[in-house]
């Protein structure tokens, strides 16, 4: 018996140059005859700042599942990024961690990694992969203001282009990547779909980042974090240092309702010395600021479940920050959005054509599920949230997530069945199967750690930049 044909799609338009953009194009280049992305702002040559993109100026990494993701629709692209000046850092053994349930320890065991580097520089290694492809072209200064089609079937966009003129652009697939600004749901109502639900939670934190110049060679520098804990009365503050390309550390710090942190510069690090523990100041002492403060206030978890609709119109797609939007203390949104890219490639692969768009978004969403629990499922418990209060399961779940993670500052068994989770991975459902239930049951094999982990060369790189330092004064 012959193999039915695959089907080949003609054209297809991208609305949004984001990286979820690209990496849609990425995805759906071998399926189609042409792609054109349609993006309203322009963007910019090199890796430098691109146009209503407010978290880029926010500490961001890559997780495992997202590394891997990216690898397979652009191979070649984390040795770009690494050539770079990106870090790849091993999970836990390059990260200095203060959970609420205490110092994770630093593993000499890895099970993961993560690649560090600026959002700008992210952008700019992928964008220039996917550009470079001849299938692929881009359209700058151009608005899509309205889907052409009816709720069975959606063949094409309305664009606005910079004269302010109107066109429509016939397409045999539409990809919605344009982040959290979408209008997906206004023009699905235009269509007669109706009964959309969505969630939104936000637990209300305000991000404030800026470059530094770091105090000491960047090469094998740990991420720090210092988290918030929900469990207490005080604003859940929380930062991090991340060190990325040109021996930078970028560095963001958070503030909840009641303690925000601001724009200006001089209440930078004293901000810092506000969270849970003085580190992240500390560190902050010796380097050198490069840049002001950007703040951000749109921080809230929201997720569109196009999923669950009875009715989904055939040739349109909805992925990335368009979908779901994740808190970005998480780091989890290119990874999410480099994972639902390889959901829509390998729905594209199928035989049967009817009905395309709507597997490829229920598996797209798939992809959204393990992170929105981690996200969602931890904003919930804070004090400050908005859009949803913890029900009893949630409670029960959280202590029990809580005695997890204690049990993880002292068990490498506990410690990477949460980093599995982490890494987008392993589904959370994994960390109640029996054999981690025992774990957390035991509690950690260790005890807690009083102080930071630092290694020694590390702590003497730090004597040593503050000798320096002090000599300039």
């Amino acid at each position: 018996m012959t193999e039915a044909p695959r089907r080949r799609l003609g054209h297809v338009v991208i609305v949004g140059g984001s990286i979820a953009g690209m990496l849609a194009a990425s995805a759906v280049k071998d399926h189609a005859a042409s792609v054109e992305i349609i993006e309203a702002h322009e963007l910019p040559i090199g890796p430098d700042s691109r146009i209503g993109v407010p978290q880029a100026a926010h500490v961001h990494l890559l997780q495992t599942g997202g590394i891997e993701a990216l690898e397979d629709l652009l191979p070649g692209t984390i040795d770009l990024l690494l050539s770079a000046g990106a870090h790849r850092i091993p999970v836990t053994t390059g990260m200095v961690i203060y959970a609420p349930e205490g110092w994770y320890r630093r593993w000499q065991r890895t099970t993961h990694h993560i690649i560090t580097a600026s959002r700008d520089l992210t952008d700019f290694i992928v964008r220039e992969q996917v550009l470079k492809d001849q299938r692929v072209s881009l359209r700058q200064h151009t608005k899509a203001i309205d889907l052409h089609g009816d709720r069975h079937n959606v063949t094409g966009v309305l664009i606005q282009m910079p004269d302010g003129t109107e066109s429509e652009i016939r397409a045999d697939l539409v990809i919605d990547a344009s982040g959290r600004a979408s209008r997906t749901p206004q023009w699905l109502t235009r269509l007669g779909i109706n009964g959309l639900t969505e969630d939104h939670i936000d637990s209300g934190l305000v991000y404030a980042s800026r470059y530094y110049r770091a105090p000491v060679p960047t090469t094998g520098w740990p991420v720090v974090g210092v988290q918030a804990d929900p469990r207490l009365s005080r604003p859940g503050n929380a930062g991090g240092i991340v060190p990325i390309e040109g021996d930078r550390w970028h560095v963001s710090l958070m503030g909840a309702p009641g303690g925000h942190p601001t724009r200006d510069a001089d209440a930078f690090e004293p901000f810092a010395r506000t969270l849970r523990h003085p580190l992240m100041a500390d560190l902050l002492k010796n380097a050198e600021p490069l840049t002001d403060v950007r703040l951000t206030h749109s921080t809230g978890n929201r997720r569109y479940y196009y999923e669950r609709l009875t009715s989904w119109p055939e040739n349109l797609v909805v992925l990335g920050d368009a979908l779901a939007a994740f808190n970005p203390v998480y780091g989890q949104g290119i990874s999410v959005a480099a994972q639902g890219a390889v959901a829509l490639r390998d729905s594209l692969s199928t035989i049967t054509p009817h009905g395309l768009a709507r597997r490829a978004q229920r598996a797209i969403a798939h992809q959204v599920d393990i992170a929105w629990a981690l996200s969602a499922g931890t904003d919930i418990h804070f004090p400050t949230t908005t859009g949803k209060c913890p029900n009893i399961a949630d409670r029960l779940l959280r202590r029990y997530i809580s005695r997890l993670s204690r049990t993880a500052t002292g068990s490498f068994h506990a410690a990477t069945a949460l980093t599995d989770v982490l890494a987008l991975q392993a589904p959370p459902t994994s960390l109640v199967q029996p054999k981690v239930l025992l774990t957390a049951l035991a509690g950690p094999l260790r005890p807690q750690l009083v102080h930071p982990p630092l290694t020694a060369a590390e702590r003497r790189l730090l004597s040593r930049s503050e000798g320096s330092a002090a000599s300039r004064e």
